[in-house]
């Protein structure tokens, strides 16, 4: 009898470099990664397809500060809220990083900073944004 069990992680090669191109078009800044995507996207890519670490494509933006990207993903629904198996959200995520474009997306696209652990409000406490403090209601 044949063996036909694939291994539970194994993808095809060329499935594989397309996710690869996928997670790194989600890190790049610009227009040109920006309509690649959301072509991607338009065409049936899940919006909120994660990598091995849970990241979602709107994390790797806005993590990356990729602006033009975190738009698109934005426009397409993606959940600005999902938490990566970290349970860091994409807000946290941008505090850390000092991404204040991308803060300021998330918090219009309705990021939650009690979201995660830490939460951006946390993240903000310890990196002395009072600013943020002040716009999630949590100053002192």
């Amino acid at each position: 009898m044949e063996n036909t069990q694939n291994q539970p992680n194994e993808l095809p090669e060329d499935v594989q470099q397309l996710v690869t191109k996928l997670f790194e078009l989600a890190r790049t800044e610009g227009a040109e990664a920006a309509a690649t995507l959301g072509a991607y996207i338009d065409q049936g890519v899940d919006v909120n397809l994660r990598n091995q670490e849970g990241n979602t494509l709107l994390m790797l933006a806005a993590y990356n500060g990729a602006t033009e990207v975190l738009e698109a993903l934005i426009a397409r629904g993606a959940d600005v809220n999902e938490l990566n198996e970290r349970g860091q959200s994409p807000l946290a995520g941008a505090i850390f990083k000092r991404e204040d474009l991308v803060i300021e997306q998330l918090i219009l696209a309705g990021a939650d900073p009690l979201a995660g652990h830490p939460t951006a409000v946390d993240c903000a406490k310890m990196f002395g944004r009072e600013d943020l403090l002040t716009r999630f209601g949590a100053g002192e």
